[in-house]
């Protein structure tokens, strides 16, 4: 079976997408207003990872609107809070905000927003996407904690991306797939990253330089800097995980 996917939720054109309910989890990790307001708005359940309410806090502060911070207000903060402001902490529970703290050092703040949203999927018996912004920048071991998590998501969750001002990201599982390319908010650049296996063999169509049933891994070859072709969506087959990758256009 062909597993297909779609990031209309990137396009801030296209029209909320009901039919899907879809999570954002923000990460203490710097991005826009313009992505923020697409993402909010394709989303229906918000919530910040520790740091990440600064990070909300202080991007639509600087926007020039203060106001606009009432009009994007989280479901909850989570985390061990380590990270959040004392102002940012006391804006938020102010406005009812859930501010949790967990204590658990054997799970990030990414993993504790993850289970609260799997906690409320218990409750109403709906299964979320989940949109994580942030996650592909900053520090490294950071970043490989958002590859090594996503990688270990797949096998309980449908759906799983990762979005950042540059990049948009998840892991396609074994198998094939079929990836609708919206040209209009995705740039030309894209990669297959074999993240977290020792090889994979992969079959692409729709990309500049195809790859024919050939090994891909971290001593042999890897797919960066792949080109889409315009006009044309993207098929992939693969024996192993690997991480898709494109860039976003500018916003």
């Amino acid at each position: 079976m062909t597993v297909e996917w779609c990031t209309q939720f990137l396009d801030p054109r296209a029209s909320k997408d009901l039919d899907i309910p879809r999570a954002l989890i923000i990460l203490n990790q710097p991005f826009s207003v313009s992505l923020l307001k697409t993402l909010w708005a394709t989303s229906e359940w918000h919530s910040c990872a520790d740091g990440g309410a600064n990070r909300l806090y202080d991007v639509l502060g600087t926007s020039g609107h203060p106001d606009l911070r009432n009009l994007f207000l989280p479901d909850m903060v989570k985390g061990d809070l380590d990270s959040l402001r004392d102002d940012v902490r006391l804006y938020y529970a102010s406005l009812n905000v859930p501010v949790i703290y967990d204590s658990n050092q054997d799970s990030t703040d990414l993993m504790k927003c993850v289970q609260a949203l799997e906690e409320k999927e218990r409750v109403t018996g709906r299964e979320f996407e989940i949109v994580i912004l942030g996650g592909l920048s900053g520090r490294l071991d950071q970043t490989v904690h958002t590859l090594s998590y996503l990688h270990k998501l797949r096998k309980t969750r449908k759906r799983v991306f990762t979005v950042t001002d540059d990049n948009v990201g998840w892991v396609l599982d074994e198998g094939e797939h079929l990836i609708h390319i919206n040209h209009d908010v995705l740039g030309q650049t894209c990669g297959l990253l074999p993240v977290g296996i020792d090889s994979t063999i992969l079959t692409t169509t729709g990309l500049r330089w195809n790859l024919d049933n050939t090994e891909s891994s971290f001593d042999g070859l890897v797919s960066t800097s792949n080109h889409l072709v315009p006009g044309q969506d993207v098929t992939i087959k693969t024996s192993k995980p690997i991480w898709w990758c494109a860039e976003l256009r500018e916003h």
